[in-house]
């Protein structure tokens, strides 16, 4: 028998796959990209539902989350590791990418985003 968190991982789960068709559309895909791809560099992490949208925690807060709007988004939420690139000519933090398409280079970007913000 399963235990209740392994059962709880698994319905989350079951949410997210369920829910990237229903609010990526057109564009499920890309979204079913995004949702491997994070997966692929972190497999530690669990999907669940966050506001509605795909999200990705360790533990505790979702770290990364992925959603449709007019674009693809793949954004990162205050409680990922983001670190602060002091040679930057302002104080700006990236944490959200708009997308339309994926490639063999954004693919790779989007994995080192995620082991940095995961690690």
């Amino acid at each position: 028998m399963a235990s209740k968190k392994a059962k709880k991982d698994a319905d989350n789960l079951a949410a997210v796959l369920e829910k990237i068709p229903q609010m990526f559309k057109e564009q499920t895909a890309i979204g079913e990209r995004l949702h491997d791809i994070i997966m692929e560099t972190n497999p530690t992490l669990k999907p669940r539902l966050w506001y509605g949208m795909p999200g990705y925690a360790l533990r505790g807060p979702v770290l990364v989350f992925i959603r449709m709007d007019d674009y693809v988004t793949f954004g990162l939420t205050e409680k990922a590791n983001l670190p602060i690139d002091e040679n930057a000519p302002d104080k700006l933090i990236p944490n959200a990418w708009f997308l339309t398409e994926l490639d063999e280079a954004t693919e790779a970007r989007i994995g080192e985003i995620v082991r940095v913000a995961t690690g």
